[in-house]
């Protein structure tokens, strides 16, 4: 398919972004030859490009439009609060009553022992504040040594320092002497990858003692926490055995250490349950939210607390020494108020766990059968299509990486957002998608996969 002309429009957008405008993980030189894709509208589950051209969001934005675009709803609440209270902060010993509000519903909607919140501008900040809310819990306990938080590999918990750090991305320590020090990191439970001809609830099993070896090897008086995903998201959705979760719990009240669940990705209806950890059935000390808490139409994020965690450092905490000018931001949070209500009051999340998630997987399993597709995984609204030169061996082309390229590319142009990660094709759209929308994703999603295999084939 032929890439039409851009506009006059789009040329002179692409020489402000080439001119002015750094871009999050890019090579911006490569970038700048090929010029950036402009954005212009959006509805619904499609957006808009400044030369005319409809695009299927088969990302949800980055993982976080789950009411869809265009809810206007959330801009009357947006414009209603910028009119009476645009901002105000939250020291000197001050809330504002959209901030008590949307508290109050997080607590309704959490499981039932998390009741308070540390709210932030994102889930970067939000793991931020996990490594010092978890540091200055275990101090005011006595236990001033319990500092190591242990993460995985591949997983994402941000991109600054702490939350780059949490993380268990190697080319993002690569830059900036990461991590920091206090984070250790074991192997996932990615049976795709490392599962060999283990049975997958046997390899779940394996994954997660792999966490009480890394206590026993650090010493568990000196382990904080370990924080994982439900679903690894960037990493390339993992998702793991059904043994996996229950084992991790096991372990962590067995020694003592907080368990944090990031539910960034994976909260507010995105598996078909309201949070990951529901559906995995295990009980977090610390919950850490963002993306669908507004939906993404402003920066909010938080870290629910639980209430014990909350006694401890009420109680006994003095002062925490820790906070954001945008902690608990009145606009932002009039905003996620109004997206949760309209996720609970439209049974959005019910939607998803009892027609559309499970629409979407199955139609997703007929690309099972694609010489390109080794396995197709997911959960809810939240899926991985592994890309592999050899399906039978799982056996991954060489160098990794190049074939998710040429297929991402194809999907730019047929007019369908679908993430490369690796050659892991990565598919999470809004919540409210139909599913005459799904029939449509998977009718382009097919579509590329073709047209990668043509041009892997030489054809093309």
């Amino acid at each position: 398919m032929s890439t039409p002309a851009p506009s006059q429009d789009t040329l002179a957008w692409q020489d402000l972004d080439r001119r002015h405008y750094l871009h999050p993980f890019t090579d911006s030189r490569a970038l700048h030859a090929r010029g950036a894709r402009i954005i212009t509208r959006a509805e619904g589950v499609y957006l808009w490009d400044s030369d005319g051209a409809r695009i299927l969001d088969g990302m949800a934005g980055l993982w976080c439009v789950n009411v869809g675009y265009g809810r206007r709803e959330l801009a009357d609440a947006a414009s209603a609060q910028m009119l009476e209270l645009p901002f105000y902060n939250s020291f000197f010993k001050t809330a504002t009553p959209p901030t008590l509000a949307l508290a109050a519903l997080l607590a309704e909607v959490t499981p039932a022992h998390l009741n308070h919140v540390f709210f932030t501008s994102s889930g970067s900040e939000a793991n931020d504040t996990v490594v010092r809310l978890v540091r200055h819990y275990w101090q005011v306990q006595g236990q001033p040594q319990r500092k190591v938080i242990i993460s995985r590999w591949l997983a994402y918990h941000g991109s600054t320092m702490a939350g780059a750090s949490l993380g268990g991305m190697r080319y993002m320590h690569e830059q900036g002497d990461l991590p920091i020090p206090g984070i250790e990191h074991i192997e996932p439970p990615y049976w795709f990858e490392q599962g060999g001809e283990l049975d997958p609830e046997a390899f779940g099993l394996l994954a997660a003692r792999r966490l009480e070896e890394r206590i026993l090897a650090i010493g568990a008086d000196r382990v904080a926490a370990f924080i994982g995903e439900p679903i690894q998201g960037a990493g390339g959705v993992i998702v793991p055995p059904a043994s996996y979760w229950p084992e991790i719990e096991r372990i962590c009240r067995k020694y003592g250490i907080l368990l944090v669940s990031d539910e960034v990705i994976c909260g507010f209806g995105r598996l078909g349950r309201w949070f990951g950890c529901e559906h995995f059935g295990y009980t977090p000390d610390l919950m850490v939210i963002a993306k669908g808490l507004s939906s993404g139409y402003l920066p909010i994020g938080g870290v629910m607390v639980s209430d014990e965690v909350s006694r401890v450092l009420i109680e006994r905490g003095g002062e925490f020494n820790h906070g954001y000018t945008y902690s608990g931001h009145p606009t932002c949070c009039a905003v996620a108020e109004r997206n949760v209500r309209i996720l609970r009051d439209e049974r959005i999340v019910e939607r998803v766990h009892d027609d559309t998630g499970p629409y979407l997987q199955a139609r997703l399993a007929e690309l099972a059968d694609h010489p390109l597709v080794g396995e197709v995984r997911g959960v809810g609204f939240m899926a991985a299509l592994e890309l592999v030169r050899d399906k039978a061996r799982r056996q991954r082309f060489t160098p990794v990486g190049e074939v998710g390229t040429v297929c991402r590319d194809f999907c730019f142009e047929q007019g369908l957002i679908m993430r490369a990660v690796g050659d892991t094709m990565i598919i999470a759209p809004a919540l409210v998608m139909s599913r005459g929308e799904i029939d449509e994703l998977l009718t382009l999603a097919r579509r590329c996969l073709d047209l990668t295999l043509a041009a892997v084939n030489g054809h093309a």
